[in-house]
Order: structure tokens, then sequence, then C-alpha cells
């Protein structure tokens, strides 16, 4: 049999097919920027090497090219995210990631590191909706932050909640800014520099509307050793 390449040219990628023998995980594809036809070649060449695929930020366009491709592949168009040879994933978790947001309007994001951490073989767990504009809603589910391996936190407008997670938890608390708000929330930058600046040990923060990079950050943390 002939030994599979290591890295695939093409007039515009240069697939990276060692990228899971050295970080774990095979290369994602960021689907913005790119055209349907480019994606689903990405992801045709990503599969026929026998590796799980990921794809963020997929419209339903980029998706219809990738299905006419790669037998199996699904569409989630709340994350926006298009996966494909499941049957490869490995269960590497050791516990469960929690995905909490502030609002119903955060929930994209938060799917979107939900798909992340799934498919990079993780339990994961919802919270939605238990914002600080209603601090008994996250108080009164304190039993479930403490059942948590890693804790994701996804909101907008000045951020707060990660604080307050922050505050509550003992495990790592991946803080994840939004572009929910009105005009001085300045497209998630007030977020931003509200978890940047939080006083709560524990607390990182990944760029904003980052769900993927959130969901990748936990399922490392997350993963067994």
């Amino acid at each position: 049999m002939a030994k599979k390449e290591t890295k695939q040219p093409l007039p515009f990628a240069t697939i990276d097919h060692q990228r899971e023998l050295r970080q774990g995980f095979p290369e994602v594809i960021y689907c913005e920027g790119k055209t349907p036809v480019q994606v689903a070649e990405i992801a045709r060449r990503i599969v026929a090497h026998g590796s799980v695929l990921l794809a963020t930020r997929g419209t339903r366009g980029h998706f219809a090219a990738v299905k006419r491709s790669v037998k199996g592949a699904a569409y989630n168009p709340v994350s926006r995210t298009i996966t494909a040879n499941e049957k490869k994933i490995s269960r590497s978790g050791t516990g469960t990631i929690l995905v909490v947001t502030a609002g119903t309007s955060d929930i994209p994001v938060a799917e979107e590191a939900i798909e992340t951490a799934r498919v990079m073989g993780n339990d994961t767990q919802r919270l939605f909706d238990v914002g600080v504009a209603g601090i008994h809603r996250i108080l009164g589910r304190s039993d479930l932050l403490r059942t948590a391996s890693v804790i994701i936190v996804v909101a907008g407008m000045e951020g707060a909640l990660a604080s307050v997670v922050g505050g509550l938890a003992r495990v790592p608390v991946i803080a994840v800014p939004t572009s929910v708000g009105y005009g001085a929330s300045f497209g998630g930058i007030a977020a931003l520099l509200g978890m940047l600046n939080s006083c709560a040990a524990g607390v990182t923060v990944v760029n904003i509307d980052n769900g993927f990079g959130a969901g990748y950050a936990a399922s490392v943390i997350n993963r067994k050793r």
C-alpha cells in the first residue's frame, strides 16, 4: 500500500495531514473567505485520508458542495459547522465540558464550541440563558457547575457572567465574548475587555465569537493523558 501523503498541495491550499499526529486532531476548515468548491475539495481530501472532518463558519452553499463529494456529511445550521466521517471520533475526554450562555442570542457561538468539543471526543452539556440580569438562574445551578471538568462561558453585552462563574467554579473557565449587544458594546470589545479584566482566578479568554477556539482549548484540557 502506498504511503499516505503528509501534505497535499492544491492551487489554493496545502492540506496538513500531519496535524493529527502532532496535535491529536486533524486540520479544521475555516470556511469564511473560501468558495464552496474550495471547501468541498479540501473536505474530500481530509475524509479520503481517513480523518474526521470539521469545518466551521460554513454556509448552506458550502455544505451543498461538500455533500456532493463527501458521503455522510452533516450540517448544523445553528453552529454553522460541517462534519463527516464521525465514526473516526475517538472518545478522548475525561469528563464533561459544560457550555454556559448569558442569553439566547449567544447560542450560535456556544453551539460552535459544543460541536467542536463533541467532534473532538468529549461529552458536553448545555446551560443556556442564565445571565447576570437574573443572577438567581446561575446561582441555582451551582451543582451543575461542580460536576463539569471544564466550563465555557459565552456572553455578550458587558461579559459579566464569566466572572460570576469563575467565582463559583473550581475548574478551568474559558470565556468567549460575543458581538451581541447595543452600540457601546463595540461589536464584542466591551465583553472582551470585561472578561480580560476579570478578578476571578482561573478565567481565560478567547477572541470575540470564537466558539471554535474555546471548544478546542477545552478539549485539550479535558483530554486523557
